[in-house]
């Protein structure tokens, strides 16, 4: 299996293998350990950006762009909500509107916009704990009350309360809903009938809907991303839908996310509540990067995602026959695993001993994702596979030396 795996990824057109040397270049991910508390010997899979080049064809087009020398004031014209518009039909079979579109900086920046736009302080805003971290940030920062419908764990799977969702909207008079779709970080994506049943109680109740589906292009197999306003017209009357090609191509940093709103008048509400911020133009690197993307990218993204499934398999194997302790959860979707790491035994400061100053690994640790994530890890799995094995060996490594030195052996 493991010969059969390096001839596939040696047949591949793009190269994910080699290691990008990612230190000294500002990389948040690799340069501000000593700033968040880290050792700056740690190797990090924590944020989720990839440790990848973005494809060369985006890299040639911005070549061009920087060639050129002139960064003014830019926007996209009819050419960029094409290219955006032909991704969505033929990726997922949703034909967005022109006419729908707001040009954001970034996902958390346009559900920050949507809390201010759509709620008043004291108001309650609905998530699905464990979920990535800040929603409950920009949902606190703004002075909402924070309700949580808790994710249930069954059987290794993540599954939605229904019972309590409705019930918390009731209680709380919720107004509303923030949906990770796929969830991060457990990686499930959601059924059709999940989502049907969430937009139902919504519609029920007068619950606004903002789904974030920035990771929706990262499926495995037999897990199809359902973009929720396409499922009803009345969903998509009360919904926001964030997208952005950030996580999928690596270019996060350019800062360019694309939302859409199909109802006019909570649109207006949006673009208002950004106006107030002083906010209007995106990035132009960022328009060019993103266009280029989703004009030629696609076979890069294949690519891509057989890469990250070689990697999961590999993940998956590894902790079976290295570290039966800890747990996988399967994921459905995303390039992050969510490992259930209380098999261990070990306190949640016990663990990031373990993990940060024995193994030297930076990773993000459950708690942060609420306190249903306690005694879990997050690992980001986009990385070149030596590296991913050299974070797996940390681990293993680190672990016989604790059982060791408890032992007195």
């Amino acid at each position: 299996m493991a010969e059969q795996d390096v001839e596939k990824r040696s047949a591949m057109k793009y190269d994910f293998d080699t290691v990008v040397e990612r230190r000294g270049t500002n990389s948040l991910k690799y340069d501000f350990a000593k700033e968040r508390g880290m050792s700056e010997d740690v190797l990090p899979l924590w944020v989720a950006d990839m440790d990848f080049q973005t494809a060369p064809e985006i890299r040639e087009r911005l070549s061009r762009a920087v060639s050129h020398g002139i960064f003014g004031y830019s926007e996209g014209k009819e050419d960029y909500f094409a290219a955006v518009s032909h991704w969505y039909q033929k990726q997922f079979g949703w034909e967005p509107k022109r006419k729908w579109l707001v040009k954001t900086p970034g996902v958390v920046f346009a559900i920050a916009a949507a809390i201010r736009a759509f709620t008043k302080e004291g108001d309650a805003v609905l998530q699905q704990q464990p979920i990535y971290y800040p929603f409950g940030e920009v949902i606190q920062k703004n002075r909402r009350k924070q309700v949580n419908n808790a994710l249930k764990l069954v059987d290794g799977h993540y599954e939605i309360d229904f019972l309590d969702f409705e019930e918390k909207i009731i209680a709380n008079d919720v107004k509303l809903f923030l949906l990770c779709s796929p969830h991060n970080p457990v990686g499930r994506v959601w059924k059709e009938w999940e989502l049907r049943k969430m937009g139902d109680i919504c519609l029920k109740h007068g619950v606004l809907i903002v789904s974030d589906e920035i990771h929706s292009d990262f499926t495995y197999p037999g897990h199809p991303h359902h973009v929720f306003a396409s499922l009803d017209e009345r969903y998509a009357d009360i919904s926001v839908t964030c997208t952005a090609p950030s996580k999928t191509f690596n270019l996060a940093g350019l800062q360019v996310s694309n939302i859409f709103i199909p109802n006019p008048v909570l649109k207006q509400s949006f673009k208002d509540a950004i106006g107030r911020t002083g906010y209007s133009q995106v990035n132009v690197m960022g328009l060019v990067a993103t266009q280029t993307a989703y004009e030629k990218g696609e076979e890069w993204l294949r690519e891509l995602k057989e890469y990250l499934k070689g990697n999961l398999d590999f993940a998956r194997n590894y902790l079976k026959e290295h570290l039966p302790e800890i747990k996988l959860i399967e994921p459905e979707g995303t390039y992050l695993i969510w490992l259930d790491c209380r098999g261990l035994g070990l306190s949640e400061e016990e663990r990031q001993i373990l993990i940060a100053e024995k193994a030297k690994l930076w990773l993000d640790k459950g708690s942060l994702f609420g306190p249903e994530g306690e005694g879990f890890e997050r690992i980001n799995i986009a990385c070149p596979r030596s590296v991913l094995e050299q974070a797996l060996q940390r681990l293993e490594a680190a672990i016989h030396q604790s059982k060791s030195s408890s032992t007195g052996q």
